[in-house]
Parts: C-alpha cells; sequence; structure tokens
C-alpha cells in the first residue's frame, strides 16, 4: 500500500484558463518534453486557451510549476493508418466505443527534480477526475511507453487501476518506443481503491465518492444486466473491456 510522504511543501492544483498562466506550463512542457525527452520540437500548449474539448492542469510545489496534466474530451476513437494497433485478445474496442464516454489522458509530466514525490502526481491526477466525473464522462484512456525510464506504467495500473488493453509502434509523439495503450472504467476503479483504501483513495476520491456512489446505485437499479457494479470489485483475473 502506497504511503503518503511527509513534505511540509505545499501542492496546488490548477486549471489553466488565462494567458498568464501559459508562460510558468510552458516552462514544464519545455523542461520536460523538450530539452530532457526530445518528443516535441514546438513549445505550445495543444488547443489552449481551450474549449469544453480540452482541459490543461498544472501543478506547483511551494508556487513553482511542478508538473502538466491535460484532458481531451471525446477524442478521435479510430486508428490512424500506419499507427499498427494491436489490442489484446477479448478487447471490444467498438463495444468500449459505443458505450462510453471517453476522456484522453495526456501531456501528462513532472519535472525532474520533483519526481520522488508521489503527492504531485495524485493531486494532480484528483482534479483532472473530479471535472471528469463532474461532467458524466466514464472512462479513460492513455498511452504511456514501454521500458521509459520515466513511465508511470506501475502507477497507472497498481494504484490508479488501468488496464493494459493493446499496443501501438507509431504516435504523435517523436520516439522509437513501443506504446501501451491504457483504458480505466472510472466506477470499476473506485471500487477496487475503496476495497483497498489507504491515502491515495482517499486524495482522489473524497470529492468524487457521492457522485459516483449515486451513478453505481442508479445503474444497479436500473438492472443494467451483465457488468452491472457492486460492492465487490471484479477480481484480477476480469477485464471491463472484454466481450
Amino acid at each position: 500500500m502506497a504511503r503518503a510522504e511527509a513534505t511540509n511543501e505545499v501542492v496546488t492544483v490548477e486549471r489553466l484558463v488565462s494567458e498568464s498562466q501559459k508562460p510558468d506550463a510552458l516552462a514544464v512542457l519545455e523542461d520536460v518534453y523538450i530539452k530532457e525527452k526530445g518528443w516535441i520540437a514546438e513549445k505550445a500548449l495543444d488547443a489552449f486557451p481551450h474549449g469544453s474539448s480540452v482541459s490543461w492542469y498544472m501543478a506547483r510545489v511551494a508556487g513553482k510549476p511542478a508538473g502538466l496534466l491535460r484532458l481531451l474530451y471525446d477524442p478521435p476513437l479510430d486508428f490512424p493508418p500506419g499507427y499498427d494497433v494491436q489490442l489484446k485478445g477479448g478487447v471490444d474496442w467498438k463495444a468500449l466505443a459505443a458505450r462510453a464516454r471517453i476522456v484522453e489522458v495526456g501531456r501528462f509530466m513532472i519535472r525532474e527534480e520533483y519526481r520522488g514525490k508521489p503527492r504531485i502526481v495524485v493531486k494532480l491526477m484528483a482534479e483532472g477526475i473530479l471535472e471528469v466525473v463532474q461532467r458524466e464522462y466514464t472512462h479513460l484512456l492513455t498511452d504511456v511507453f514501454e521500458g521509459e525510464v520515466h513511465s508511470p506504467l506501475k502507477f497507472h495500473t497498481r494504484i490508479l487501476g488501468f488496464e493494459q488493453i493493446g499496443t501501438h509502434r507509431m504516435g504523435e509523439l517523436n520516439t522509437d518506443a513501443n506504446r501501451i495503450i491504457l483504458a480505466l472504467d472510472i466506477e470499476e476503479a473506485y471500487l477496487r481503491m475503496k476495497q483497498r483504501g489507504g491515502w491515495v483513495y482517499q486524495e482522489l476520491t473524497q470529492r468524487i465518492a457521492g457522485m459516483l456512489e449515486e451513478r453505481i446505485a442508479l445503474r444497479e437499479a436500473q438492472g443494467s444486466g451483465d457488468g452491472a457494479a457492486s460492492d465487490k470489485p471484479a477480481s484480477d483475473s476480469s477485464s471491463a473491456f472484454s466481450n
């Protein structure tokens, strides 16, 4: 079980809504994605200033910009030609795309000097998930790089509950690394985290638990059939994304 780190530094997260926030956000982007990783060439925040389809969040530690997160609502779900997408056996992508309201998590980055502080990552995700749940979206989708030294794969899968549903070779970022496609059913992940408890669960769910409990109760009352949620999470061997 993850433990809260001991720190006196104040961690805050803000949604990017004005040009005055942009220089600090671009400094994080430049440090991580351009100088350190070399994944992009242009110092720009995609779709900023944003409409309802994109949200950017920035974490600060003691007032200093430390990390970024981008949410893309209703992303295109057709695989671009040449991406060489390979889905895991049993994953029903068409059914998922038809029933789910999906948000893509991207541009998730933490400056190098702050990477030993998991609370920054958790607070950044908590703010993003709050907005996602308030807008009644149901699933998160993201890519991580296989073998990348700072990959959030373990955090996403072991702590948040993302499931690996496939891979692809090509993408928008400049790297030859294989991409691992991860998906998260928010309600199912909430039930699993609730059973485990701990500080991460408290941080991530304290403002969304009531909304999710109401949503789950309504779905059960409507007798949604296969896949209806309960207080007992699906076993580790099952998948919310299989046939």
